[in-house]
């Protein structure tokens, strides 16, 4: 568990983090979202020492972080893949790891065959490509078998089967009671991931809830018709005062009317639907909605081509046999194989 009470941090004059307070719980993927600059990274940061808050306190699993005697054992810390000697091969960073916890060399060999390092485990971590970075980062992470697991940005860099691996660890993990907290900007995986959603702007809290309660606070209702009689019906719900859209040839998206209310406006004027759809809001849309007045650096169109915004969909792989992780081809956990694919490069 992670708890987080009245923590800030300050940089001269610049506030990164304003006296956050929150609870990540285990048993449970909890994903940390925000703008650039929101200040996720320096929240992370603190949590693990690396930071000194400028105020208030963050302990983890009972303690402050450099107060466990087993570091390695409580939190593991995925958050600068390029923290590391690249002079080192893969195989000797995780043996000098592996050696400050007296944790045995078998266990070494099972995080490096579990992301799929096997292959360049004698070679320098200099020489990897940002996706090979991140799986020493993540095998890195998980060598003490930790209970609580810190991950950001964790798929940067990886292939679609490289982020399906993380994503189903991730909640293999959340099932065997850890502690999995992580933050990316793609909204559509961390919608297939996460339970519950922090969301900071600003250096401050703006949601903390499970994600179904975000999408859903934040939804309004649309329904998707297909009449045969379009302008007539758009006309007609028009004068309701809601959203109506066209968006194909004989279809209209409605916004502000559920779909009995506007079966009802239908039958009582004799048209004809042949489809009344319900759409639900996407984390996407939420997300925009929640930060956005928190976005500190904005996108701009250039010569007439839109502007960008921020974010977008997160995280495939081999269950190790050890450790708690069920036998590689089983369907109780993870992947079955040895975890990553090798397109990411060497």
């Amino acid at each position: 568990m992670i708890e987080a009470t009245n923590l800030a941090k300050n940089y001269g004059e610049k506030t990164a983090v304003a006296g956050v307070t929150f609870t990540v719980q285990p048993g449970q993927v909890t994903g940390f979202l925000g703008p650039n600059g929101a200040g996720k990274s320096t929240t992370m940061r603190m949590i693990v020492g690396l930071d000194r808050p400028t105020a208030g306190s963050v302990i983890v699993n009972g303690l402050p972080y450099a107060d466990h005697k087993d570091p390695l054992h409580q939190v593991g810390a995925l958050l600068d893949a390029k923290a590391v000697h690249t002079s080192r091969s893969a195989y000797n960073h995780l043996l000098a790891m592996a050696a400050t916890h007296n944790i045995p060399t078998g266990r070494v060999n099972e995080v490096i065959e579990m992301t799929g390092l096997a292959d360049v485990a004698k070679k320098k971590a200099g020489g990897f490509s940002l996706g090979m970075g991140q799986r020493l980062g993540i095998a890195a992470a998980l060598l003490g078998d930790p209970q609580t697991l810190i991950l950001d940005e964790p798929v940067n860099g990886l292939d679609p089967e490289g982020v399906l691996w993380v994503r189903n660890l991730v909640r293999y993990l959340a099932g065997q009671g850890k502690t999995i907290f992580l933050s990316s900007h793609l909204m559509s995986e961390m919608a297939q991931t996460a339970d519950h959603l922090i969301v900071i702007g600003r250096g401050r809290i703006i949601a903390d809830a499970p994600i179904k309660d975000i999408i859903a606070g934040k939804q309004q209702a649309r329904t998707r018709v297909r009449t045969t009689q379009v302008s007539e019906l758009a006309g007609l719900l028009a004068a309701e005062g809601v959203s109506v859209n066209s968006s194909e040839n004989e279809t209209l998206e409605v916004s502000g009317l559920d779909a009995h209310q506007i079966a009802r406006i239908a039958l009582d004027n004799r048209v004809l639907v042949y489809e009344l759809t319900p759409l639900n809001a996407s984390l996407e849309e939420a997300y925009f909605d929640l930060t956005k007045d928190e976005v500190e650096y904005h996108s701009h169109s250039l010569n007439g081509a839109p502007g960008t915004g921020a974010g977008q969909g997160l995280l495939a792989g081999a269950a190790p046999a050890r450790a708690g992780f069920p036998p590689a081809g089983t369907d109780a956990g993870p992947m079955s194989g040895s975890g990553f694919s090798r397109t990411e490069g060497k």
